[in-house]
């Protein structure tokens, strides 16, 4: 198998197999295919070789794991993390599934999934302890899941202080309205009160002007 390469991410990855099984001579044929157009770096002429090649063989790990890194150079990490995923089902040598976890973990790292990340490179280190390049990557995601975690705490304290301007906000709202109502509730009494003490004023008048009649009608009999 090609030993993995290091690339500007410095995420090291598992490059494509070379492990010999038994396969018919037109999958064999569009697996050589593949590699070389891989090589060249021509990764979707690459991809069309390897599904050629699954064609023949749906089951071959060798063309399914090639086809897992040609999606990946394409940068179509959600097609490679699905292809390593199934691989990393199949029931295969240790060093098989070092190398699948460690790609896996690769594409997880891609999508800044890095406790997914962290988990599969951890597997591959079940599976092979002393590989370096994983150990590395699992640093890598570490150090990432830490600063992701750190960003979405800060990123919980804004949002709670933010909720805890807008409950002000809206407590002072509800005071204002309710300030404001009573003060129509008062102004309501004030004028029921004038009107009430205009209605005694005109009665208490009235009585009085009664009471001057009487006099005078007294006044006119004596």
């Amino acid at each position: 198998m090609i030993a993995k390469r290091f690339f500007q991410t410095f995420i090291f990855f598992a490059s494509i197999s070379l492990v010999f099984n038994a396969f018919s001579q037109s999958e064999k044929k569009s697996i050589r295919e593949g590699n070389r157009e891989y090589r060249k770096g021509n990764f979707i002429d690459s991809e069309i070789s390897y599904r050629s090649a699954l064609e023949e063989n749906p089951s071959s790990f060798k063309g399914n794991f090639n086809l897992g890194d040609a999606m990946y150079k394409q940068e179509n990490f959600e097609e490679a993390t699905k292809i390593f995923e199934e691989l990393s089902a199949l029931n295969l040598s240790p060093k098989e599934k070092a190398e699948i976890f460690h790609n896996l973990g690769n594409s997880y790292f891609k999508q800044e999934k890095y406790p997914e990340s962290v988990e599969a490179y951890k597997n591959a280190l079940r599976n092979y302890p002393d590989d370096m390049e994983t150990k590395y990557n699992l640093a890598q995601a570490q150090r990432k899941l830490v600063q992701q975690q750190q960003q979405q705490n800060n990123q919980g304290e804004g949002e709670n202080e933010e909720n805890k301007d807008n409950n002000e906000n809206q407590e002072n709202q509800e005071n204002q309205k309710d300030n404001q109502e009573q003060d129509k509730k008062d102004e309501n009494q004030q004028q029921q009160d004038q009107q009430n003490q205009k209605q005694e004023q005109q009665q208490q008048q009235q009585q009085i002007s009664q009471e001057d009649a009487r006099r005078m009608m007294e006044a006119l009999q004596n």
